[in-house]
């Protein structure tokens, strides 16, 4: 998109059509900011949490996990929240390493054991 210095006599036009666009904008937004929430950035209770866990753990394991601070987590007053989009990113970052992947971790783990003695 060119633009092109404005004259005195198209000023009012421009300034029409800056107007429209921004009105237009404002209308975007307001109806994006009403969109319900897509299903991964909902909030899940302890239960909701558990029934979707795989193999839904004793509730005692998952406040287990909470006070180890390894299954990411909010308090709302003094409830446990759980947003779905970082449990499945947890879920899936628990997955397990390829033998590739456990060897190149295995060879960068000693090396630097091996760095340290020196």
């Amino acid at each position: 998109m060119e633009l092109h210095p404005l004259t005195f006599d198209q000023l009012p036009l421009a300034v029409s059509q800056l107007r429209s666009d921004v009105i237009e904008i404002k209308k975007l937004l307001h109806e994006r900011s009403n969109r319900p929430l897509t299903d991964t950035d909902r909030w899940l209770s302890l239960q909701e949490l558990r029934e979707y866990l795989p193999g839904k753990p004793a509730t005692a394991t998952i406040y287990g996990w909470v006070h180890e601070r390894s299954i990411p987590h909010k308090k709302a007053g003094k409830r446990l929240i759980f947003r779905l989009s970082e449990i499945d990113s947890w879920l899936n970052a628990k997955g397990r390493k390829t033998i590739a992947e456990s060897e190149v971790a295995a060879t960068q783990f000693l090396g630097k054991k091996k760095g340290a003695k020196k």
